[in-house]
């Protein structure tokens, strides 16, 4: 991977050991005015990025103003989703516009899915090494 920046798996419970071990991606998200400095579990299984709820109104989003609504499914099928649009920034990468799922659901990691994080990086993932590398997409040129 050209320009690939490597990053640790980290642990979510000590007492599962190694078994705990998950790839979270710290980046800033910028909407407007505000940033901030998050971590989110990359997910090759999730269909969308899902930005929990409190996390949305940090950003200074309002949920009665997004009018896209969006259904998510498995374990939070349950709540509300709005589509929101936020600029991320991931190491010293240009930063790109990322759409997330806006979900009601308060317990739970922001996640990077399909649409559309993979669509702008390429990962590898070295599990057995507790480490990911992840790069910006190759530009259709290069």
């Amino acid at each position: 991977m050209r320009d690939a920046e490597r990053y640790p798996f980290l642990s979510g419970d000590l007492a599962l050991g190694e078994a705990s071990f998950c790839p979270y991606l710290p980046f800033t998200l910028t909407h407007q005015e505000k940033t901030i400095a998050a971590s989110a579990l990359l997910d090759t299984g999730a269909s969308v990025n899902v930005l929990p709820y409190l996390l949305g109104v940090e950003l200074g989003y309002n949920w009665e103003q997004q009018t896209t609504a969006l259904s998510l499914t498995g374990n939070l099928a349950q709540y509300e989703a709005r589509v929101v649009l936020s600029q991320a920034t991931i190491g010293l990468f240009e930063p790109v516009r990322l759409v997330f799922a806006w979900t009601q659901a308060a317990n739970i990691p922001l996640i990077l899915g399909q649409v559309n994080f993979f669509m702008e990086f390429d990962v590898c993932f070295y599990r057995s090494q507790l480490e990911f590398a992840v790069s910006p997409k190759a530009s259709a040129s290069g």
